[in-house]
């Protein structure tokens, strides 16, 4: 029998398990092994269920109408693991239409579009250490690696005539984890896994939302490697999207031959994807999108849910002219509240491009309730400062963009975002949008580096982009690995990895990332000189200084303000000769002196090279016995 408890929590929005009822379960039933199949389909006149079982042809498998509310099910014996299924719904006005399961736990590949009867309990999870210890990081560091698993690294690339070949789950294990690991990321965040029809959708145009795509395996592979992910101490965030769908034949769009999973009116109903929106008011739809957050936490331990289009969500076609999407708004305060409450250390991130107020806070003082959103003001105005020929740097409204974000920052939760969204579609690598030739973009881009990690928030980077690669991303393609048989890239990426410890090991760069008394510019208005400083501290007394010189003149002998008088060591410069840079450092520590300079009674003398950044950390004086 069905779960009636969950059924009625589905009807009224708040059910987040609702896997457990709809899709296609082993069960034994009078005697009998197979498979119990259930679907939501409110609009139709009839359901069968047809498969590689019994030929496509449902004639002797009629579903039938459980209780109340357009819900269908049907157990049939002798089914087994991978078998192919699909509904064959007879609608209202005639027409047949054969559609995938949308709980199915797994589906054939692409372009195939089956479902498949799978089996995802008994997977031995070894990672209760992981769990146990895991936090929303807000006080810890927060590193991520988007990447898109396919295209990392691949066995085959595709080309015009023929597919290419990928690595899979479990083959990744032995790829990817030991890179990230060694360049000092904490988190992997992986682009959508739930199913999709079409690679050059990235997986934001989904169908399985409970359905790992088995272009990379089977979902116990999935499994295993998130398992050894947190088996060497880095959290797994996924890509969800919950603004729209895909429209393709086989998947939820006018599922049972109506509306079930997006919006009745027409003006409201598409989105510029050429996607459909998922009906955000409908308490059904409502508690589909919560089972499927729900169902990756809960079956995978995913640790971070990243959700896609948060705008979209917020304003009606994210348009602020349309107004505010009051069902929408609604399912997020309700989606992230009892997320909170059932995975209290699972992270829930917006990638929201808004203004809207209190994304990050409570939906109990008014906010929708995530833990983060990136900041895609800093990310864009960042850009365009580093695009700018450094003789305009010095203007207002050029200087300003650096100096911006902390004028709102502690509003909100925010992560530092240089995400896939940036080198695609002839927008350039993050190394192709610096200003110069190859030397100056190269010194630039580790400035920039040093700006990005030492500033408060969390971070995130797209794969590739600590290679300083020159070629866009392709879904089609490899990384290139290549690069690093040249000094330049193989340096850079020495540098990423660098820079990435010393954010490890400092509690100042991550700790008070949220509080205001954890920063304190220090240097803010050479405008002429576009030199930059700033201090950040933790509670335990570690101090660092960020000092950044955006322009191509050198200044020997700067004079930097610093809060505490002592000795400060340089940790890091991005001219050294390792890092292919002229070597125009501190080798001595820096001493400060009682000499005045912007209000701090002590300051420091520093060499800064062209084009760089420098970190300094507070050397303190051991006790004497």
């Amino acid at each position: 029998m069905l779960d009636n408890f969950l059924i009625q929590l589905f009807h009224e929005g708040n059910c987040l398990e609702m896997y457990k009822v709809f899709g296609a379960h082993f069960a034994e039933e009078n005697g009998q092994k197979g498979v119990r199949f259930t679907v939501y389909a409110p609009h139709a006149k009839g359901v069968q269920v047809i498969g590689s079982f019994n030929k496509w042809n449902g004639e002797n498998h009629e579903m039938q109408r459980y209780n109340y509310g357009g819900i269908w099910t049907l157990f049939i014996p002798r089914v087994k693991q991978y078998d192919i299924y699909k509904y064959r719904i007879h609608a209202v006005d005639g027409r047949i239409l054969d559609r995938a399961d949308p709980y199915a736990f797994f589906s054939e590949l692409r372009p195939a579009t089956g479902s498949m009867v799978y089996n995802l309990d008994g997977f031995r999870w070894a990672d209760k250490r992981w769990l146990n210890k895991r936090t929303k990081n807000f006080d810890k560091v927060l590193n991520i690696y988007e990447a898109n698993i396919g295209s990392w690294k691949m066995k085959k690339d595709f080309t015009d005539e023929e597919d290419g070949e990928f690595y899979s789950y479990e083959e990744m294990i032995d790829q990817i984890i030991p890179y990230v690991v060694e360049k000092g990321f904490s988190h992997i965040e992986l682009m959508p896994l739930n199913e999709f029809p079409f690679d050059g959708s990235w997986g934001y145009q989904p169908t399985g939302y409970f359905s790992a795509t088995s272009r990379y395996g089977h979902p116990k592979q999935l499994m295993k490697f998130i398992n050894a992910c947190h088996k060497n101490n880095i959290g797994v965030i996924m890509d969800f999207v919950p603004a729209h769908f895909v429209k393709d034949a086989h998947g939820l769009y006018e599922f049972d031959g109506g509306c079930v999973y997006e919006y009745p009116d027409i003006n409201l109903r598409f989105t510029e994807w050429d996607s459909a929106y998922f009906d955000l008011g409908r308490e059904e739809v409502r508690s589909f999108l919560m089972s499927a957050v729900h169902f990756w936490a809960d079956y995978f331990h995913i640790d971070g849910i990243r959700f896609d289009a948060i705008s979209n969500l917020i304003y009606w076609k994210g348009n602020k002219e349309r107004g505010v999407n009051d069902g929408a708004i609604e399912f997020m305060k309700r989606m992230n509240s009892n997320m909170n409450r059932k995975f209290p250390s699972v992270m829930l991130i917006a990638e929201d491009s808004t203004d809207y107020p209190n994304v990050t806070r409570a939906p109990e003082v008014g906010g929708l309730g995530f833990d983060y959103k990136w900041d895609l003001g800093w990310m864009n105005d960042t850009l365009a400062y580093f695009k700018k020929d450094p003789v305009y740097r010095q203007y207002d409204d050029t200087h300003n963009k650096l100096t911006f974000s902390m004028m709102y920052f502690y509003r909100e939760n925010y992560i530092l975002p240089f995400s896939h969204d940036e080198v695609v579609h002839s927008k350039g690598t993050i190394l192709d949008k610096m200003w110069g030739n190859n030397d100056q973009k190269f010194a630039q881009c580790k400035a920039l580096y040093v700006y990005m990690m030492t500033h408060p928030g969390k971070k995130l980077n797209f794969m590739g982009n600590e290679l300083a690669e020159y070629k866009e991303w392709d879904e089609k393609k490899a990384l290139g690995w290549n690069l690093l048989k040249f000094p330049q890239h193989d340096s850079f990426n020495r540098f990423f990895g660098d820079l990435n410890h010393i954010i490890q090991e400092h509690p100042a760069l991550y700790q008070y990332d949220y509080y205001p008394e954890g920063f304190e510019w220090l240097v803010v208005d050479d405008k002429k000189q576009s030199v930059f400083a700033y201090s950040r501290s933790a509670p335990n007394g570690d101090l660092i200084i960020a000092i950044m010189n955006f322009i191509g003149n050198a200044h020997k002998g700067y004079r930097i303000p610093v809060p505490e008088e002592g000795s400060y060591k340089e940790i890091l410069n991005t001219d050294r000769d390792i890092y292919t840079g002229s070597h125009y450092i501190n080798k001595k520590l820096l001493k400060s002196e009682k000499i005045a300079v912007l209000n701090k009674e002590n300051s420091i003398s520093v060499d800064i090279a062209p084009f760089s950044g420098i970190i300094l950390e507070l050397k303190k004086e051991k006790n004497k016995k």
